[in-house]
């Protein structure tokens, strides 16, 4: 290691590095390893562009490894979206009908593209669920287009766990001609080096650990009409599971599909609004003002808890306190994390291998907070 610009290793349980001003940070990822022998993570953030932590640690976890992260893939996939607005190819206030014409029926006809992805749509699944192996095809499209909403459209908001994903793959495709995984990978991954997929290929299958989580045998059965049997593409999956099968991780769902390192959501993050490696950013000014002005706030109609959501990324509230008020991104239902934050210049990724429930959760948040402050004192 170069003295002066990163921290002892030797000196803590994690691999990797921490620039001397996020010493605090190092300090607290640390004191998780120590407090739980299962805990096993990844950590990287950049600063106005150059990555100043990458931290690793825990049971078999390595740097380099892969694993899922659930809905920081809406996040990533917004990122596409956010280009074919920039490129004027989608206008976030044109119908969803005005691209899709077959979506316009049950009341969705004055849906706009806003709406949609912003979780205003009332379509958070599809009753009898929708197979795996078709999340990603124009099938998929087909029973979602010819589903009649929960609620009127753009009167109420509730998360589309899964279907968000299927909304931002076919606005896509009618207004591309491309699959979003395709452009991602044109247009983001590869020119940028970014360390996430969403299809992974088979080459990069033996880098990939599962997700490991946790399981209750008592658990209430999920009655597949509800909100949250909807929601979860019950009886077809178990959202827990989805990044363990390779069909989903193959095909790059964009609702919970995607595959990657903490280093590959900070750096798509970072590369989107500071530019990374002393490049400019791929996205100007007023494309990420678009994108991350939050649309709605408030009770979730499917979860029942506050959120808080910008055009296919979340926003920080109270009980999601990952940034500053400027901040966008998207966390996973393993506590993975990912997020912009333009007022200090951060792009952030957090990847842990076991989900986070209980005691464990907020971690991400916490260390969200102490890269904060330990920016803000490097101002």
């Amino acid at each position: 290691m170069t003295t002066g610009t990163m921290t002892d290793a030797a000196q803590s349980g994690s691999a990797g590095f921490a620039a001397p001003d996020f010493a605090g940070v190092r300090k607290l990822f640390d004191s998780f390893l120590a407090d739980d022998p299962g805990y096993s993570a990844q950590l990287s953030v950049y600063r106005h562009g150059t990555k100043v932590v990458d931290l690793c640690g825990g049971p078999g976890f390595a740097p380099g490894d892969i694993t899922g992260t659930y809905s920081c893939s809406k996040g990533v996939a917004a990122f596409v979206i956010a280009l074919l607005v920039q490129d004027g190819l989608l206008d976030l206030d044109r119908t969803v009908a005005s691209y899709w014409p077959e979506f316009g029926v049950h009341g969705k006809d004055r849906l706009t593209v806003r709406q949609a992805l912003s979780h205003q749509a009332g379509l958070p699944g599809v009753v009898g669920g929708i197979p795996l192996a078709e999340f990603t095809t124009p099938a998929a499209a087909r029973r979602l287009a010819a589903s009649a909403p929960l609620w009127r459209p753009g009167t109420a908001f509730g998360y589309h766990a899964l279907t968000l994903g299927i909304l931002m793959e076919e606005l896509c495709r009618r207004a591309s001609g491309m699959t979003l995984q395709g452009l991602y990978d044109e247009r983001l991954r590869r020119p940028w080096g970014i360390d996430f997929f969403l299809g992974l290929p088979e080459d990069q299958e033996p880098r990939y650990r599962d997700v490991l989580y946790g399981t209750d045998p008592a658990q209430p059965w999920l009655d597949p009409l509800s909100l949250d049997g909807l929601n979860s593409n019950a009886p077809v999956s178990t959202i827990m599971e989805l990044p363990n099968h390779r069909v989903v991780r193959a095909s790059g769902m964009s609702g919970a599909g995607g595959v990657g390192s903490a280093d590959g959501l900070a750096r798509l993050y970072a590369a989107a609004t500071t530019g990374v490696d002393g490049g400019p950013a791929f996205l100007g000014s007023a494309t990420i003002e678009l994108m991350a002005a939050e649309q709605v706030w408030g009770l979730d109609r499917c979860s029942g808890q506050d959120n808080a959501f910008a055009v296919g990324f979340m926003k920080p509230q109270p009980g999601r306190n990952f940034g500053s008020h400027l901040a966008f991104g998207h966390e996973g239902a393993s506590a993975a994390l990912g997020f912009a934050d333009p007022g200090y210049g951060l792009g952030f990724g957090y990847v842990p291998r076991r989900s986070e429930e209980g005691r464990t959760a907020g971690r991400a948040h916490r260390l969200s907070a102490a890269v904060r402050r330990a920016a803000h004192a490097a101002s």
